[in-house]
């Protein structure tokens, strides 16, 4: 083979400008005179030159201004002398009067960034993006020379920040908060007044329950604007910090309680996250659409719903959402009522929502009735609630979201249809989250067989962890296992929980706390049981004692306000468990959150509810006597 033709097509000198500058010749470090000052300003500025040419009177204007004639020729070709040797002779090209490089002659880390902005390879941008162009290099009697560095210097500095934040928008998107927050920071290192950067800094840090760092960015960034610029932050940097300000973002927390360990990424679950942020998104910016999660109990829809939840409550967005209980099944309208007042009540717009829906509406939601003044007509609950929800929608992007949806009233399931239809012409995203297993749901399966028909959306199906997902999870839990023992637990892993996210995630913490499970096994489940009709004396020994030891590791107060959850069951408020408990008020809220952030109850306006009924039941077998039990209850007045 030729070797021209060899190096056209691998060519063999890289130099690398974001950042300090680096040259690389056929992998090792370059020769030392090719990266003296004017010999590295003279091969770069000639690289990002027209057609890579420049006469040798400019160039010597550039870089030799300060010498005579004589010797700034000299100079120039000396430079030239050191190219040719590195670079080849076909490769620099000079004449009386030009001078110039082979078209691949060199590569250039930035040009090869620009090539991959211009596809949205955002990933690959950002690797490159490893500081600003030529960092630290500087020629100071060549003053031409330092004009054109400052140009190169801003431009390329926006290109590396917008690659830099795109990706981090990206790894936010995938649940990757830790290096999303990372990503970020470089980009906001490069402009500390960059607030797309900051912003998304900032929610990687909130996602991953850092509110204090999210905040104290924020700060830095309204210091760095008024001194830099003279300006203060953009309406949208203003509305994310006053939602960071406060204790919880809708209700949910928001930043780790005290103890609590950080809440890991969501694992396994990147396609269908995926899909889920993709629906959101298109909703923003278009019509609406209708999104269905089913799946397994503790196969992840709560925490997958939870993902996107606390992304939209970051954005400006209207978040309402609700969940069921199987009490809730015998309450007509219970569905309706737990999103009007899981958000929709206090969403900006409704003051224009006509006087007729509210007044419908007031006796699911009292908070609506000041502005049913006035009416006379009468509307049906599904026709008022679109009408509401239209009147937000008109504002801005509307969620709603139904998680356990199976345990939903009869009277809300029959209305979602048509309420989806009702509001496919402004940007709302209705999320229905079920659990199918074992159960058939009439309303479920019309409401499916309408997407992509007459109603915009999808369905996601979640199944149970695979080998491979099971082993990205003991990775992230057990970092110091070598690939022998993670193979060993995987196996474990997959005979004992049979792949059920819920319950592999509590025996992998049960493990990073101490747990040793026994040598002998059990299979689980048995043909035809799922996690729907199992029972505590069911699930192996190993998982039991896996959510036994992860109820004792919690904080004496924090034990007591779960296992009073447990003995009440169902939806409770946060003022029973106190008055069950004998704790102060504050006591228990700061009890809530920690139980709320690891996951043992999920929370709405209507109370807290366990996160996997079959924690519960374990609870109650296992940890909470019968008469601990009854004397919550009666304590309660339940």
């Amino acid at each position: 083979m030729d070797t021209r033709q060899v190096m056209t097509e691998r060519p063999q000198v890289h130099v690398y400008v974001l950042g300090p500058a680096r040259i690389t010749v056929a992998g090792k470090p370059a020769p030392a005179e090719l990266l003296w000052r004017k010999h590295l300003a003279l091969l770069v500025y000639l690289a990002r030159s027209p057609r890579r040419a420049r006469t040798r009177e400019h160039l010597i204007g550039l870089l030799w201004s300060e010498r005579d004639d004589k010797s700034a020729r000299h100079s120039l070709s000396e430079a030239l002398r050191v190219f040719r040797r590195i670079l080849g002779d076909t490769h620099v090209r000079a004449d009386v009067d030009q001078v110039a490089l082979g078209p691949d002659a060199i590569t250039l880390d930035c040009d090869q960034l620009a090539t991959m902005g211009a596809a949205q390879d955002w990933a690959g941008a950002a690797a490159l993006a490893q500081g600003d162009f030529l960092e630290g290099l500087s020629v100071p009697e060549a003053n031409e020379l330092e004009t054109w560095l400052a140009a190169e210097r801003l431009g390329w500095r926006a290109r590396s920040i917008e690659a830099l934040t795109r990706h981090a928008e990206a790894q936010i998107a995938a649940g990757e908060f830790a290096e999303a927050r990372t990503t970020a920071l470089r980009a906001q290192a490069l402009d500390p007044t960059a607030e797309p950067a900051v912003r998304a800094a900032m929610r990687a840090l909130a996602l991953s329950g850092d509110r204090s760092a999210a905040l104290e960015l924020a700060q830095r960034l309204s210091v760095d604007l008024r001194e830099r610029v003279g300006s203060e932050p953009a309406p949208e940097t203003q509305r994310l910090t006053e939602r960071l300000r406060q204790a919880r973002v809708g209700r949910r927390v928001v930043s780790a309680p005290a103890g609590a360990r950080a809440r890991g990424p969501l694992v396994g679950r990147r396609e269908a996250l995926a899909r889920l942020i993709g629906a959101w998104d298109g909703v923003r910016h278009g019509n609406g659409a209708c999104v269905l999660i089913e799946g397994e109990p503790g196969e992840g829809k709560t925490r997958l719903l939870d993902e996107l939840l606390d992304r939209a409550r970051l954005e400006d967005a209207t978040v309402s959402s609700g969940r069921a209980v199987p009490a809730d099944a015998a309450v007509p309208w219970s569905g309706l009522a737990g999103l009007l007042t899981g958000g929709l009540d206090t969403a900006p717009g409704l003051a224009a929502a006509p006087p007729a829906a509210l007044s419908a509406l007031a006796m699911l939601d009292p908070d609506l009735a000041a502005g049913a003044v006035g009416s006379g007509d009468r509307l049906e609950p599904p026709r008022a609630f679109a009408a509401l929800v239209r009147a937000a929608a008109a504002e801005q992007p509307v969620l709603l979201a139904l998680d356990d949806a199976h345990d939903l009233d009869a009277a809300t399931t029959g209305a979602l249809p048509q309420l989806a239809r009702d509001l496919a012409d402004r940007p709302v995203l209705l999320v229905v989250s079920a659990a199918t297993s074992g159960r058939r749901l009439d309303w479920l399966e019309m409401l499916r067989a309408h997407l992509g028909r007459d109603l915009r959306g999808e369905a996601i199906r979640l199944e149970r962890f695979d080998a491979s997902a099971l082993g990205a999870l003991a990775r992230r839990a057990l970092p110091r296992y070598d690939e022998e023992e993670i193979a060993r637990l995987v196996r474990r892993l997959e005979q004992d929980t049979a792949g059920v996210p819920l319950l592999a995630a509590a025996m992998l913490e049960a493990i990073v706390d101490g747990f040793r499970m026994t040598a002998e096994a059990s299979a689980w489940p048995s043909e035809r049981r799922t996690l729907v009709d199992t029972l505590p004396g069911d699930l192996p020994p190993a998982v039991v004692g896996a959510i036994c030891l992860q109820f004792n590791r919690l904080p004496s107060a924090v034990q007591e306000v779960l296992a009073a959850a447990a003995a009440l069951g169902g939806r409770v408020r946060a003022a029973t468990l106190a008055r069950a408990t004998g704790l102060e008020g504050a006591g228990v809220d700061r009890a809530l959150d920690r139980l709320e952030w690891d996951r043992w109850l999920t929370v709405e306006v209507r109370g807290y509810a366990f996160a996997a009924p079959i924690v519960r039941a374990v609870l109650l077998q296992e940890m909470v006597k019968p008469g601990r039990a009854e004397r919550y209850r009666t304590a309660s007045g339940a």
